[in-house]
């Protein structure tokens, strides 16, 4: 396959475009590879890339039961940070950080990442007090963070209402200035790329009904393509862990599944330099390249595997939006969506080996998956291939719910709701 650059690019204009090549091949399964990773979303996809990359493991397979990307990967509101306060989530997201700025390059394949920063607006004293401490605990961990006050914030984002009479007055808020958005379907497309030329098996419309399993141990997959044999096997789907697992006797995991929706509405004017959100609620919001405002909020309060929302989640979301900006209140609705969450007893992720011999997981990421592509990829192949966490991952296992070790970043409590 071709090596896109600026020539290339050249080239087939002049051409017609006519001699560019598939992104990656149309793989039929083999009997058997060394590891497969369930799951064509981005987390199994940069899974597969970092095991031929980094560990040299390229008899791999990655099994989608859909098309790539059909998942969370092409349904999300595509936010990038690493501003939190527990160590082990802000050492992990920030890894994610790191690759996220070489990605591009890394990938050849232009995944827009754009870092024009987060800002989380503070709408009470209390709630500055909050950011001032989580800010002090970023930059304690080397994570850039600025603590703005109301002019600095209006001066940010002129289309905000911080006057008194505002239903909300705006105090404040913490920035991080590092922190972005990237196109969630050049992600999945540029993992896959680069999986395909080191050698990984991508096996789309192929799902997975049954495990195999010998003396205990996984040693393979039964899906509709077939028998499909591994020492090891990935599991990375999701929104549906629970029933994935299931299919392997695993039925008691500690998380549960529902819905959250997101927005775009039609394009407008540049006005929203950076990703903002509503410190009153929750509500996050960011324009596309396009001219779209790309907005999300909280999940639908039930549990559901279906990719499809309610009307209340539509009301709520949009009031707190133009609770922060007045002028939207005309703009129209484009279209919404949406994604199906694992969400976790203490909101973060689960990536570690077993629960059975021969079998690895990867789940648990709440409203974090898209931000966490390239870490969780890099930690759940270095956790496959070396059988043990990385630094980065060793602290998000099952037995710390078991231990009573959880990670709760909000201090909700074991409701994986109010994650």
């Amino acid at each position: 396959m071709s090596r896109y650059s600026a020539w290339e690019i050249l080239k087939n204009a002049v051409k017609g475009n006519r001699d560019w090549t598939p992104a990656w091949r149309r793989a039929e399964p083999k009997s058997a590879y060394d590891v497969i990773i369930i799951g064509g979303g981005g987390h199994g996809l940069s899974t597969a890339y970092y095991l031929a990359k980094v560990h040299g493991i390229t008899n791999v397979a990655v099994v989608e039961k859909g098309y790539l990307g059909s998942g969370n990967v092409g349904r999300n509101t595509t936010i990038v940070r690493s501003n939190y306060r527990l160590t082990p989530n802000s050492r992990f997201y920030e890894k994610s950080m790191e690759l996220w700025r070489e990605l591009s390059h890394d990938l050849n394949y232009n995944v827009m990442f754009s870092p024009r920063g987060v800002l989380n607006l503070a709408l009470t004293p209390g709630q500055m007090d909050t950011y001032a401490e989580r800010g002090n605990q970023m930059r304690l961990m080397g994570v850039r963070s600025e603590l703005l006050d109301r002019d600095q914030v209006a001066r940010l984002n002129p289309g905000l209402d911080v006057s008194g009479s505002a239903r909300f007055p705006i105090e404040g808020g913490l920035l991080q200035p590092d922190a972005g958005n990237a196109r969630h379907d050049a992600v999945a497309w540029g993992y896959a790329r680069a999986a395909d030329q080191l050698g990984v098996d991508i096996i789309e419309n192929c799902e997975v009904n049954g495990f195999l399993k010998e003396g205990g141990r996984i040693t393979g997959v039964e899906t509709t393509r077939g028998t499909i044999r591994a020492a090891k096997t990935g599991v990375a789907v999701a929104g549906n862990t629970g029933k994935v697992m299931k299919l392997a006797g695993i039925d008691n995991l500690p998380i549960e599944s529902t819905v959250l929706q997101a927005f775009v509405s039609e394009s407008i004017k540049p006005i929203i330099k950076n990703v903002v959100t509503f410190g009153a609620g929750h509500l996050y919001v960011s324009q596309s390249d396009k001219g779209g405002l790309v907005f999300g909020g909280n999940i639908d309060y039930y549990n559901s595997y279906a990719q499809r929302g309610n009307l209340p989640v539509w009301e709520e979301v949009i009031s707190e939006l133009l609770a922060m900006f007045p002028a939207f209140a005309r703009v129209k609705l484009l279209r919404s969506w949406g994604g199906v969450m694992d969400m976790s007893m203490d909101g973060s992720p689960i990536i570690t080996t077993g629960p059975i011999d021969g079998m690895y997981l990867n789940a648990g990421w709440c409203y974090g998956g898209f931000k966490a592509t390239p870490a969780s990829g890099w930690c759940f192949a270095h956790t496959i291939a070396n059988d043990k966490a990385s630094e980065y991952n060793e602290t998000f296992t099952l037995e710390r719910f078991k231990n009573g070790q959880s990670i709760d970043e909000l201090g909700a409590g074991p409701t994986p709701w109010y994650h």
